[in-house]
């Protein structure tokens, strides 16, 4: 029995290497700070994902325009947006055909400490991050810089494939499990199990891995703008010191405070002459 089980999932998974588009890319150029790897996005395109984000932020706006949340602060809202085009005009350097996204930048009334950018360059910064980080606008570049890279290097297509192949494998592993124990109670559990061990093994290194990236994007577009990238670290550590309680970074989809930092560190030889340069011209 265990040997059918075992001839059926090597089948499983044999047949999951020939789904369509299931090569590997990468998104964009690697710029100075060396982003290289290969990505799985060949199961989503890029216009479904910018499609899909478009909709999902044109809700948003709309919902927060009829709670009349949206850009209640002209001064901010302007400051956000000032920032954010210095930031755009460097996203060449990794996708020249980002320049030409229809980009969107808005603010939004809420107490969450947080800011994103969607696919195709949808913008959002709320303002629970302007009020209770205070940041700079070399520490807003460097948050900003970060959302902006997630965009660029399409890190929610590649979760959309990636949980696109997570449904085929598991639908296939419940099927495999079910037609080798002949038992249904089997083919759920497998799922079920599958789902668990999925998303650690699966799901959450690799959004770590995108978090990691976005940092060092984002600090070469910061540096290119002219915007100092030493203040990612003065702005963890005002993350850091907001407290409150925070997962195990083995199960985090983001790197801790503390590993966060050394990294954003480590990075600096590679970005501050960048940051010279664009100060000097």
């Amino acid at each position: 029995m265990v040997m059918k089980t075992r001839t059926a999932l090597s089948l499983i998974l044999a047949s999951l290497l020939l789904l369509p588009g299931c090569t590997t890319t990468s998104t964009t150029k690697s710029g100075a700070v060396g982003v290289e790897r290969k990505q799985y996005v060949g199961l989503v395109s890029e216009k479904e994902a910018e499609e899909q984000s478009a909709l999902a932020y044109t809700k948003t706006v709309k919902d927060a325009q009829d709670k009349k949340t949206l850009n209640t602060d002209s001064k901010e809202t302007q400051r956000v947006r000032a920032i954010a085009n210095r930031l755009i005009a460097q996203v060449g350097v990794f996708r020249p055909d980002a320049l030409k996204w229809k980009w969107e930048v808005n603010v939004m009334d809420s107490k969450e400490v947080n800011a994103y950018c969607m696919a195709g360059g949808k913008i959002m910064v709320y303002t629970g991050l302007l009020e209770q980080i205070k940041p700079t606008d070399d520490e807003l570049a460097a948050v900003m810089g970060h959302e902006i890279s997630h965009a660029l290097r399409e890190h929610v297509r590649e979760q959309m494939s990636r949980a696109k192949a997570q449904q085929y494998g598991l639908l296939g592993l419940a099927a495999a499990v079910g037609v080798a124990t002949k038992n249904a109670d089997n083919a759920t559990t497998a799922l079920a199990l599958g789902g668990t061990v999925a998303a650690v093994a699966l799901t959450l290194p690799n959004s770590r891995t995108a978090e990691h990236e976005a940092d060092e994007m984002g600090l070469e577009l910061a540096a290119r703008a002219a915007y100092n990238p030493e203040a990612s670290i003065t702005l963890w550590k005002k993350m850091n010191a907001l407290g409150g309680s925070k997962p195990p970074e083995f199960l985090s989809t983001h790197p801790s405070g503390e590993s966060r930092i050394a990294d954003l560190q480590a990075m600096m030889p590679k970005v501050m002459p960048l940051y010279q340069a664009a100060k000097n011209k």
